[in-house]
């Protein structure tokens, strides 16, 4: 069996790596006291004591803003965090996948956090050109049952759906939204795809108005309570929209943000 080691394993996206690949790898997903990514010496002794063939790196500090708070803090965690452990993966023989951001794509002098995410694919790639970096979108779990472990458009939509409560959505902000099942399902492809940078999520070329409509509209609920929100962004509007085409090639595949969210809320709360 197969060597995994996970780093995050207690968050979102990490527990549930685990959880997915548990009985498929032999997996270790060490905690912050077993090790420190921010120290080289302590990744060094994990990953030579487990030999791993797999690294999965999701630990970070992904508050925007936290990291804007405590940036010598954050910046430890996200940059030389990510840097060490591509580094001893690679000193070890492990193929290292490292969790990017689709923030990169909106990198302000407010967000630190795309700052750091920039820096750590660069640097990362320096140490381990083998290492492959996957900026995901913006995840949600359509299983979840517990909303207090996280707030995202799913979470946040769904008591909304069946109301007559109206909703303003932001005109000038685009991005993606991923069910974070499918983005691990899809990761193990990248186990075995050439190192570099890769856009990981869902597609789509929406506004986030639009994209809220086009859900109502899918399931067949009041298109008119969605409003135009349109002071957000109206002065730097952001678009973290991800291009598919690299991902495709390599026979990696995504849903599209909004049928994807239309299939989940009917197959979950419907």
């Amino acid at each position: 069996m197969k060597k995994l080691l996970v780093t995050g394993g207690s968050g979102f996206l990490g527990s549930r790596v685990v959880k997915y690949f548990s009985g498929k790898y032999d997996i270790c997903a060490p905690s912050h006291q077993e090790m420190d990514i921010t120290d080289e010496n302590s990744v060094k002794r994990v990953m030579e004591c487990f030999r791993p063939d797999v690294v999965i790196h999701c630990a970070a500090m992904a508050d925007v803003g936290q990291c804007q708070r405590e940036p010598e803090v954050s910046w430890k965690r996200n940059v030389d965090g990510s840097v060490n452990v591509a580094k001893v993966a690679g000193a070890v023989g492990a193929k290292c996948i490292l969790c990017s951001s689709d923030q990169v794509y909106f990198a302000t002098p407010t967000n630190l956090y795309a700052k750091e995410k920039l820096a750590a694919e660069q640097e990362g790639l320096a140490v381990n050109p083998d290492s492959v970096f996957l900026r995901l979108s913006w995840m949600y779990d359509p299983g979840l049952t517990d909303t207090k472990e996280r707030s995202d458009f799913f979470t946040n939509m769904l008591p909304k759906l069946h109301t007559q409560e109206e909703m303003a959505f932001a005109i000038h902000d685009r991005r993606g939204i991923t069910d974070v099942n499918e983005v691990i399902r899809n990761m193990e492809k990248a186990f075995t795809i050439p190192g570099g940078i890769y856009d990981f999520g869902a597609p789509n070329d929406k506004s986030m108005y639009e994209t809220a409509v086009a859900l109502f509209a899918g399931l067949r609920l009041d298109t008119g309570r969605i409003r135009e929100n349109r002071e957000a962004f109206c002065d730097n509007p952001r678009d973290m929209t991800m291009d598919q085409e690299k991902v495709n090639r390599l026979g990696i595949y995504f849903k599209d943000t909004v049928d994807a969210l239309v299939q989940n809320f009917r197959k979950h709360y419907n």
